[in-house]
């Protein structure tokens, strides 16, 4: 798969290198719920659900801790989203 365009983010910076916090969305595997798709925290390694899933733990764990970049949590993908900037990096 090819990396999309990507424009300016202000926020790499705050790209760490992480562990993640499992091979599921956290919070999915904590309720009982499945996902489509994973993406990986750059910042603390925190493991969610993508937008196209019903809970999108990913991009609400971005706007509760402030944490601006995730990238693809997908076996072939490597891309990588800021939040913030709403932009890929």
């Amino acid at each position: 798969m090819s990396t999309p365009e990507t424009t300016n983010c202000t926020h790499t910076d705050q790209i760490r290198e992480v562990v993640p916090s499992g091979e599921g969305c956290q919070e999915c595997l904590e309720s009982g719920d499945g996902w489509v798709h994973l993406r990986l925290c750059l910042t603390c390694g925190h493991v969610g659900c993508c937008d196209s899933s019903k809970n999108k733990h990913a991009s609400r764990h971005a706007l509760e801790t402030g944490h601006p970049i995730a990238s693809s949590f997908q076996p072939g993908e490597d891309w990588r989203w800021c939040y913030i900037d709403e932009t890929y990096v």
